[in-house]
């Protein structure tokens, strides 16, 4: 597998004018809908770009939706700048990190899912590994590991130097501030058939607990998709997220005749009403006519959809 060109929000203004494909619109909140025009990939936060040219390269080869979620997060699993989502991510209180993850294939409803992994910087394969190969849905920490273990994935050090130092700064600080929660990436793909998948994957919150889970390995939390319906993901406090199960909230509206935006504007009213905006959630939707939705409780939340060969890096609507 080759290592992914994911970009982290710092870096990405300065590398954009590199990305051919890539077209950024600041001023839009929403892509317009093109229902019927094909295979169509969303996700999260501006590293999704990368994994989207991954996912819809595969796409525009006549590959299902299933390998290209998978395909596409694995870019951002293994860019060690990426310091939310796998290799490079940031550890929890004790230096040790731990990745969460979830896949699920919205033609079947089957899905799978790994919280607490260590030493596997694509937790995600592993997950899918989890949907394919066991009676499971969700294997977590030493089980995880002794069952990627056995399906040959390789271990390694996930803490890099960068990631170290960011861990050793915080426990010198007096305040002990909790870590920007937000950089999960979550992504939902229709391929040329109309088969729809996603999958989210995260190191979770900077500095959490030991075993703290969150809401990205949590089928119907972080990622919900069902095929007659559409898909959604969610990036931000887990806690929150898990509290509405936020996810198959969004599809279910969706179901019910919902457009994604309305959707995902419907789910994040639900966790402000249980918690005000001190926390920022966001969520990504996609519906089995091609329509999206995104929208975010504060400012700053950006997402990647792929569409006619070409990525666009669009700006969450604010609720």
């Amino acid at each position: 597998m080759q290592k992914g060109e994911g970009l982290t929000r710092r870096d990405f203004l300065a590398a954009g004018a590199a990305m051919a494909t890539l077209a950024i619109s600041a001023e839009k909140t929403l892509a317009d809908d093109e229902e019927g025009t094909g295979p169509v990939v969303i996700s999260t936060w501006p590293h999704g770009v990368a994994a989207n040219e991954a996912a819809g390269k595969i796409l525009s080869e006549g590959g299902s939706a299933l390998d290209a979620v998978e395909k596409g997060v694995n870019v951002c699993e293994l860019d060690p700048a990426v310091s939310s989502v796998g290799l490079g991510g940031y550890p929890n209180e004790a230096g040790v990190v731990q990745l969460d993850a979830s896949i699920m294939d919205g033609e079947t409803r089957a899905c799978g899912a790994v919280a607490a992994l260590e030493r596997v910087a694509t937790p995600v394969s592993v997950a899918r590994r989890v949907m394919e190969k066991t009676r499971h849905v969700l294997l977590v920490g030493a089980g995880a590991l002794e069952f990627a273990r056995a399906e040959g994935f390789e271990e390694r050090e996930l803490l890099t130097e960068e990631s170290r130092r960011a861990w050793e700064a915080w426990k010198a600080s007096r305040e002990k501030k909790e870590g920007d929660p937000h950089d999960t990436i979550g992504m939902v793909a229709i391929d040329s058939r109309g088969r729809m998948a996603g999958a989210c994957t995260t190191s979770g919150l900077p500095w959490k607990m030991p075993g703290r889970v969150g809401d990205s390995p949590i089928v119907g939390a972080g990622l919900y998709v069902d095929g007659k319906a559409g898909g959604a993901a969610a990036t931000g406090v887990g806690e929150e997220v898990i509290r509405v199960a936020g996810s198959f909230l969004v599809v279910e509206r969706m179901r019910a005749g919902d457009h994604p935006q309305a959707a995902v504007e419907a789910a994040l009213a639900r966790i402000v009403e249980n918690s005000g905006t001190r926390h920022q959630v966001a969520f990504v939707a996609l519906d089995r006519a091609g329509r999206i939705g995104a929208a975010s409780i504060k400012p700053g939340f950006t997402y990647a959809v792929w569409r006619g060969g070409k990525v666009e890096l669009l700006v969450g609507k604010v609720i």
